[in-house]
């Protein structure tokens, strides 16, 4: 989606501390080419500047005062806002079809806006990062085939198409951002990593990158993270009190293992910043081992794993030991040797903080029973697992109240009797109905009946019915969310259908949306 340009250049407005906000108000009976334009002045910025806009708009100005911070704010908001731009540059690339053009020093952070970059692939590629980052994507991925080049964005977990583009230029993009990422842009045969530092007007963006090789041409996806973003604190995730409450006695033991689990993209990187976030009072020492480290967090120790180097979790986990913390977190245990180090790393005192790819919370421990961890030893160690799932969240500006017919009733649970809302979609929300996303959870606190049971090898089965005889599922957490009007049925959908049938309401629902055609 593209908007009219802004009248001043992106520039000359961030150099002189001057922005053009939009029409003032007028008398009912000046004319359009006399009315005063509202202008903000930056509240370190010359005056003067105000001559050359008069001269150069040729209309009257209604100035207003503005905080720096302010100033910064709508800056972005308005020259971001211009979006993607493809007609002109894909019309322009038979000019400048050479790479060597590309081939060029480039600062080691760029400010995608002030950009007047005259070659037409490099302004595509500051669009479509722009477009990416003013709509809250997280990734955005550069698909080539033979014939056409698609770019997509992955905004609140699912995907939406933004751009479809000639073939022909899919490898002059491809390389215009491995220059950018300082990859090898002769190398096309194997997959290739690297990352870009920009800025957009206030915000700053950190750009991962990732190209793979594939039929149509090499495949390129960024992952785009927000360091204005900021760490999240536990309040602000939302979760229910007795989940928080869980969450918040198994951070504050002296040792142990903590575990959040789910599918990649549910969020449980975020959960663990947050709770490092809390333990970070100056009283503890914290080191983390990831992969990569998405956000930098003041007054902890992040290492990364770089596996070219013998890096690995396991390595990166058993040297940190070794610095005497307090706190550790693995971004991931993924194999038996990282999983026996956490556990002794427990059990010498430390509180150990990590994830594991499972589909539910009692998944984790006979994950970590498979790696080879005795009963015992997870009985003793394991204080709390976190199961999370992120579904989107209505936008309120557009959300309309649906039937509740005998089926959906039925979805939701015997005796449900409230409102139910479905997506309509807006220019809010970008006309999807959704605008933004929560989380759903079930936790597993380890006390003595889950800790005899863990000892004696009890099934799967066994520990679910134990855990859950007095705490929600993720089902009856996304069920919750959607009676409450904050999501819909089709995202609780999402989500039950992985939650593998331990619940009977999740398997009804995700039987009776499927049969409803949702």
């Amino acid at each position: 989606m593209t908007t009219a340009a802004p009248p001043l250049a992106y520039a000359f407005a961030k150099r002189h501390g001057v922005l053009v906000l939009g029409e003032a108000p007028a008398p009912g009976d000046a004319a359009q080419a006399d009315a005063p334009l509202h202008v903000g002045l930056r509240e370190d910025a010359a005056s003067t500047a105000l001559v050359e806009v008069r001269r150069a708009l040729g209309r009257p100005l209604h100035v207003e005062r503005l905080a720096r911070g302010a100033f910064d704010r709508r800056l972005s908001e308005i020259y971001a806002d211009a979006g993607i731009d493809t007609g002109d540059a894909v019309d322009q690339l038979d000019v400048h079809g050479s790479l060597d053009a590309l081939v060029e020093d480039i600062p080691a952070t760029a400010d995608l806006l002030e950009s007047q970059d005259d070659a037409p692939i490099i302004r595509l590629i500051n669009g479509i990062i722009a477009e990416g980052a003013r709509q809250g994507a997280s990734d955005i991925h550069i698909e080539p085939s033979e014939s056409t080049l698609r770019v997509r964005l992955r905004v609140d977990g699912v995907m939406r198409e933004a751009a479809r583009l000639p073939g022909r230029i899919a490898p002059l993009l491809v390389s215009r951002v491995k220059v950018m990422a300082r990859l090898d842009i002769a190398e096309k045969r194997i997959p290739q990593d690297g990352r870009i530092s920009l800025a957009m007007g206030a915000k700053a963006l950190d750009v991962r990158v990732s190209t793979l090789p594939a039929r149509g041409g090499e495949r390129v996806v960024l992952r785009i993270l927000d360091k204005d973003q900021g760490v999240l604190e536990l309040e602000q995730l939302a979760m229910p009190q007795v989940v928080l409450a869980a969450l918040r006695k198994a951070l504050h033991v002296p040792n142990g293992i903590v575990l959040v689990t789910g599918p990649t993209g549910s969020g449980k990187t975020t959960t663990l910043y947050a709770g490092l976030a809390a333990l970070n009072d100056g009283s503890r020492t914290i080191l983390t081992v990831e992969d990569p480290v998405e956000y930098a967090i003041e007054g902890v120790g992040q290492a990364q794993v770089n596996t070219k180097v013998g890096m690995t979790f396991a390595a990166g986990l058993r040297a940190i030991l070794r610095q005497d913390p307090d706190v550790v977190m693995v971004g991931e245990i993924r194999d038996p040797e990282t999983a026996q180090i956490a556990v002794q790393a427990s059990l010498t005192g430390h509180l150990v903080l990590s994830t594991v790819h499972t589909n539910d919370a009692v998944g984790a421990i006979t994950r970590l029973r498979d790696m080879g961890i005795e009963p015992f030893l997870l009985a003793s160690t394991v204080r709390l697992v976190l199961a999370q799932r992120l579904v989107r969240r209505l936008c309120t500006q557009c959300r309309a109240p649906r039937e509740t017919d005998a089926r959906a009733r039925q979805l939701m649970g015997d005796g449900f009797d409230g409102l139910l809302y479905r997506a309509v979609g807006c220019a809010h929300c970008n006309h999807t109905g959704y605008a933004g996303r929560l989380g759903v959870y079930e936790a597993i606190t380890i006390d003595d009946q889950m800790r005899r049971l863990i000892g004696d090898d009890a099934s799967e089965d066994e520990l679910a019915a134990a855990a859950f005889a007095r705490a929600d599922r993720l089902a009856a957490s996304a069920r919750a969310a959607v009676a409450a009007g904050l999501t819909t049925l089709e995202e609780a959908l999402r989500v039950t259908r992985q939650d593998d049938g331990h619940d009977d309401g999740a398997q009804q629902c995700a039987e009776g949306l499927g049969d409803a055609g949702v």
